[in-house]
């Protein structure tokens, strides 16, 4: 097998059982190597301190399989990792009465770059690594073995591709082609997936959780579902008994999946208002013209890509949720999200603060929200708890 030598000291990460190795800690590479290619990590003084996954074009060079010297890293060894992990979600999905969800999450499962979600019949996977681009053969074969499924359907279409110098990809890897919508159940919501165009692999799963939360604070409220995408926290709304609920996105397709979603769930389409505008411009209007709610909920997409992002992103999560709180009536309450990974749940704290103290309303936090269960934070990588929220009392 191949072998990386790392610069003296810059094996503490390994240590920690972090699985990520910068190149700029690298001091030699072994020949020439295929990007994805496995292999052994060792350390100034000589010692092989794991295995992992080399990416020549990614900053993050090496993704780590395994941290033993002994373990071989070969497709049994990842045919056992992976049903390990499939056989555990499987059962949580089962108990919680979903069709779908998260099986594979990647670093946190030990699989780093390996995503799969199911959707009822159909898995969707993304290969966001070298690594996991390289085994992407082995991976399909062992899910199509593990899993009953109609196909599996590839989304590879992340723009954290490019920095593992791999082009997008979207197809077809199994089975049938699955179709325009497939229809899945999480507890007793309903909705309709778009796999093919749909975001991230077709639906927010890793809101599962936090929709049922503020379900209890919407009873007779006039609710404003901001970024509402296919209706998931508005039809949680409808269900807790809000009186009315304005869904907003900017994609017209979004707010035809909405409406589709809300007659699938048999909810009356009255009770809901369908409005096309991008967000914040509608947030001013609502100011200027004195219109007040009982809930705001804030589910933007990710304002920070990377750390040269952070700053112009908390300027844009101060802004948008000084915007809300100025529209919430006293006592109202503001349902408020982060998924980008480089802002972290204080900074994103901070941000709300802010947007508070320019809207002149005093805030109080109820709860703290985080992803779903499927997707877990492993200790020995914050870097996938990327999903923050907040409930709030705003006076």
């Amino acid at each position: 097998m191949k072998l990386i030598t790392l610069k003296k000291g810059r094996e503490d990460s390994l240590t920690r059982r972090h699985p990520w190795i910068f190149s700029g800690a690298i001091a030699n590479v072994d020949g020439e190597l295929q990007s994805g290619q496995t292999v052994a990590i060792r350390t100034s003084d000589g010692r092989i301190c794991g295995h992992g996954a080399y990416s020549p074009h990614s900053q993050i060079a090496l993704r780590i399989w395994t941290f033993s010297a002994q373990e071989e890293v070969s497709a049994d060894w990842m045919r056992e990792r992976l049903e390990r992990v499939i056989h555990h979600r499987i059962k949580q999905q089962e108990k919680n009465a979903n069709d779908c969800g998260r099986i594979v999450y990647a670093e946190a499962d030990g699989l780093p770059g390996l995503i799969v979600d199911r959707y009822g019949d159909f898995l969707v996977c993304q290969f966001l690594s070298a690594g996991a681009e390289y085994w992407k053969g082995t991976f399909v074969s062992i899910l199509e073995k593990a899993i009953p499924c109609s196909g599996i359907y590839e989304r590879s279409d992340a723009k954290s591709r490019g920095k593992e110098g791999l082009p997008v990809r979207s197809g077809v890897l199994a089975g049938e082609s699955p179709p325009d919508l497939i229809q899945v159940r999480t507890g007793e919501d309903h909705f309709l997936v778009d796999i093919r165009q749909g975001h991230k692999t077709g639906f927010y799963l890793d809101q599962r959780d936090n929709r049922l939360r503020v379900r209890p604070y919407m009873k007779a409220a006039q609710v404003l579902d901001c970024f509402t995408y296919s209706g998931g926290f508005a039809i949680s709304a409808l269900k807790g008994g809000a009186e009315r609920v304005t869904c907003m996105d900017s994609s017209e397709a979004a707010l035809d999946l909405t409406r589709r979603n809300i007659s699938l769930n048999d909810i009356d389409l009255s009770r809901a208002e369908l409005v096309r505008n991008d967000v914040f411009t509608a947030l001013r209007g609502y100011r200027d013209s004195g219109r007040n709610f009982d809930v705001v909920v804030l589910d933007p997409p990710k304002f920070a890509s990377s750390r040269r992002d952070v700053d112009r992103a908390c300027r844009g999560y101060k802004d948008i949720n000084m915007l809300a709180c100025r529209l919430l009536a006293p006592g109202g309450i503001l349902v408020t999200f982060s998924c980008s990974q480089h802002i972290s749940l204080e900074l994103f704290q901070k941000a709300v603060a802010f947007g508070a103290l320019d809207a002149k309303r005093d805030v109080q936090i109820l709860e703290w929200l985080h992803q779903a269960s499927d997707h877990p934070m492993a200790l020995n990588f914050p870097e996938g708890n990327y999903l923050k929220g907040l409930i709030c009392k705003v006076w």
